[in-house]
């Protein structure tokens, strides 16, 4: 692909060039490639296909899991979030050992590759959040618990420029990648300042289906506030917020 840098950047297709727009800037490429009946047909394309419906399958498991955590995702991700959720488990596809190449699914992977998957690379969790919490899933209780330990705002959370308050939050979903169904619950913190003053122990938890025999995913989140006249605003629109895995457990 080329990038459009002349002063009039354009949209469309002149003869064989695509000209479109991206997170990237203004794009351009050649159109090209075999058709969409060979590719359907053509034995030749057969590892095509293969690869293709196991994407799609990758695809589909990536936007039930976003539904899934909206609630905290809306305030905490990226503009490619939902590419790079995509490419981690596509990459679980590929460790199903159970079924052939094609017919691959991401609930039979390695799940546990989710583990540590950042949903806003402008603010990652592991970058700004140095609590030393424990999380634990218990598949039997049907729970996600977070135990934070008592710390102190300004030492323990890196927070962008502006903050005056912040809040916590631990998520779960399990998910049903196979029949796309999924069941949720959050907790979160009051909005706290942002200063020196100690924040006692907590514990936050996320309650589920006792006994689930689905995959469970357990999330942090982290939210950053400005008060202005005794308001509280979302710092940036949420912009530096931050939300990442952190358990997986599978039946």
């Amino acid at each position: 692909m080329a990038r459009q840098t002349g002063i009039i950047k354009l949209k469309g297709t002149i003869g064989d060039i695509s000209f479109y727009k991206t997170a990237d800037g203004h794009l351009a490429r050649i159109k090209g490639g075999p058709d969409a009946n060979r590719i359907a047909n053509d034995p030749a394309f057969q590892r095509t296909r293969e690869n293709g419906s196991e994407f799609g399958r990758a695809g589909k498991a990536g936007k039930l899991l976003r539904v899934a955590l909206r609630v905290l995702m809306q305030n905490a991700s990226d503009k490619r979030v939902t590419s790079r959720l995509t490419k981690q488990l596509v990459a679980i596809t590929k460790t199903d050992t159970v079924n052939e190449r094609g017919l691959r699914t991401v609930q039979d992977g390695d799940l546990s590759l989710l583990n540590g998957f950042e949903f806003n690379i402008n603010g990652k969790l592991a970058s700004l959040f140095f609590i030393g919490y424990t999380s634990a899933i218990d598949r039997v209780a049907g729970t996600m618990e977070a135990d934070i330990p008592d710390f102190i705002p300004v030492n323990d959370i890196v927070a962008p420029g502006g903050t005056t308050h912040f809040r916590l939050s631990v998520g779960g979903a399990e998910v049903d990648f196979e029949n796309e169904t999924y069941v949720f619950d959050s907790e979160s913190t009051a909005i706290l300042p942002w200063d020196g003053t100690t924040v006692p122990t907590s514990t936050l938890t996320a309650s589920l289906t006792a006994n689930s025999t689905l995959p469970m995913v357990q999330v942090i989140g982290v939210e950053f506030f400005q008060e202005v006249n005794g308001q509280m605003y979302p710092l940036k629109n949420g912009a530096y917020n931050a939300l990442g895995v952190v358990g997986i457990d599978t039946p």
